[in-house]
């Protein structure tokens, strides 16, 4: 079976879209179409399910696809150990990242990267953490960043804390105030999106949330809005214009931000680079 088939098809699995895979491929729709076909022909049983609202991958699809994604990625580690053996570097590295990375870190990081290596293509997949952490195990990315610690079988690299802070709406009566013990937003309507939630989780409060939120922008504008208080990353908050009380939290928290992949001896060597890219960022060892 041609690798080139394989390739399609992940493509066709991470877009969901026929289109936007053919787009990615520099191929018609009707060649990626019909690579799937001969594909399920060759393999004897239907990999997609198509319909009005995209692509979704049958049960067989989904087990097939995590070996290709494992064949593909050693294919790719092979190219590159081979261009790094003939002096040359060269390959891509598949980084996922949530947002406050994107922003704050990424765009500098890989600026320089590329000017040190313009051969290696970088490709960024943004999420929040469960997407991250599904992104390593099924290996779509060769690492993310995430905050620590993370899954149990993940080889990890610690690289900045980031202090969790307390955003209240400008009306508060708390304007003489620089800290809020965490016991007293036990009184307020808090406002959390799912990585928030994880980032208390261990804290052992239990705070009312009447809203489920996912855009740290939309929590923001809500906050603003006088309908409840949040708890936000120092990284998030530099990251969006706002117009808010920010107070330290008592006792104080933070996030461990760094790295995390199945295997650190053996990601590519692209990948290896871009990783001593980062630690030079933050100084670690």
């Amino acid at each position: 079976m041609s690798l080139s088939k394989y390739e399609v098809f992940s493509r066709v699995a991470e877009f969901g879209n026929i289109t936007k895979a053919a787009d990615s491929l520099n191929l018609t729709q009707s060649a990626v179409s019909y690579s799937i076909a001969n594909l399920e022909s060759e393999f004897g049983f239907p990999l997609l399910i198509r319909s009005r609202s995209g692509i979704i991958l049958t049960s067989n699809g989904e087990r097939i696809l995590a070996f290709i994604r494992t064949i593909l990625t050693w294919d790719e580690k092979m190219k590159q150990e081979a261009a790094f053996i003939n002096g040359l570097e060269a390959g891509t590295v598949r980084i996922g990242a949530f947002t406050s990375v994107c922003i704050q870190w990424l765009p500098k990081c890989m600026k320089h990267f590329k000017q040190a290596f313009p051969s290696i293509e970088v490709k960024i997949f943004q999420g929040d953490y469960d997407a991250i952490d599904k992104w390593i195990l099924n290996g779509t990315i060769d690492f993310g960043f995430t905050t620590l610690p993370t899954i149990e079988n993940f080889e990890s690299i610690p690289l900045i804390k980031d202090r969790i802070l307390c955003i209240l709406p400008n009306s508060s009566k708390m304007e003489k105030e620089t800290k809020i013990q965490l016991t007293q937003l036990e009184d307020y309507t808090f406002i959390a999106n799912h990585d928030i939630k994880r980032l208390l989780k261990g804290t052992g409060k239990n705070f009312k949330s009447n809203f489920e939120i996912i855009d740290d922008q939309a929590i923001v504008a809500m906050v603003e809005n006088d309908l409840g208080v949040s708890v936000m990353p120092e990284l998030v908050l530099k990251g969006i214009s706002h117009n808010l009380k920010v107070l330290n939290l008592e006792p104080e928290l933070y996030r461990m931000i760094g790295i995390a992949t199945l295997s650190l001896k053996d990601l590519s060597p692209a990948a290896k680079k871009f990783i001593e890219f980062i630690k030079l960022l933050f100084g670690s060892k």
